[in-house]
């Protein structure tokens, strides 16, 4: 998608691995079940990361994949990319406007509320982080400098006395919102080193990007699905929750 562009040489093993974890691919977008510990972007566009292992769908004047869409590194599951300037203009219109759906997977541990399900609707703003990262999100009171509505319904779909399986559905689209509000309710996620105790509590961050619900940009209405990774099951197994 970008013109004249020197092509990076991708290994073959690389461009191998990629491929791997396509679930999706027509002429307009590819879908990833995107691994936990892959960056979807890094720094500067250095080091091993998605949106460089893209380079393996580049055409011969340089044209390549071009991401619309991302999610944490510790998170895995459905990520979209656009193959072309229209689609991508399409996407990010879906995603500005949410009129697409995105359904997340988590496991949370704490004081569980006493209701199965309910809306967290705190506003966060972004301030510095003191244990990893450049960025968090902390709660915010409506008005205040720096503010941003947001909203996530969750849903518990198992539990014990201090655990439990939740499937959250994000109506806004903040940075760690998901992570940001279970924190707020006192049930941040397993593996979570911003919000909660790291690896204290799980090798990686227990979220998942289960499903998303969008309009392919033939306006089609498609609904991509990422199933839970094995170490995902094992530590819902751990926690004696069922998946």
């Amino acid at each position: 998608m970008t013109r004249n562009r020197p092509i990076p040489t991708i290994k073959p093993e690389d461009a191998d691995y990629i491929r791997s974890l396509m679930i999706h691919e027509d002429d307009q977008i590819l879908v990833f079940n995107k691994p936990s510990g892959l960056a979807v972007q890094t720094a500067g566009g250095r080091g091993q990361s998605l949106d460089f292992l893209l380079w393996a769908f580049a055409k011969s004047n340089g044209k390549r994949p071009r991401l619309v869409h991302r999610i944490d590194s510790g998170t895995s599951g459905v990520l979209v990319v656009a193959r072309t300037q229209p689609a991508a203009a399409f996407l990010s219109d879906q995603f500005a406007k949410r009129t697409l759906s995105k359904t997340y997977t988590a496991l949370i541990s704490g004081r569980l509320p006493d209701t199965n399900e309910g809306t967290a609707a705190t506003p966060l703003r972004k301030v510095p982080s003191d244990r990893g990262g450049r960025e968090k999100m902390i709660a915010a009171k409506p008005g205040e400098k720096g503010a941003q509505s947001a909203q996530t319904h969750w849903r518990i779909l198992s539990r014990t006395e201090s655990h439990a399986l939740i499937e959250a559905s994000p109506v806004t689209g903040r940075m760690h919102q998901i992570r940001a509000h279970m924190a707020e309710l006192g049930v941040p996620i397993l593996g979570d080193r911003i919000y909660g105790a790291g690896k204290l509590s799980a090798a990686r961050l227990m979220l998942h990007a289960a499903r998303l619900d969008l309009r392919h940009p033939d306006g089609m209405p498609l609904a991509f699905e990422a199933p839970l990774p094995e170490d995902f099951l094992a530590e819902c197994r751990s926690a004696g929750l069922k998946a």
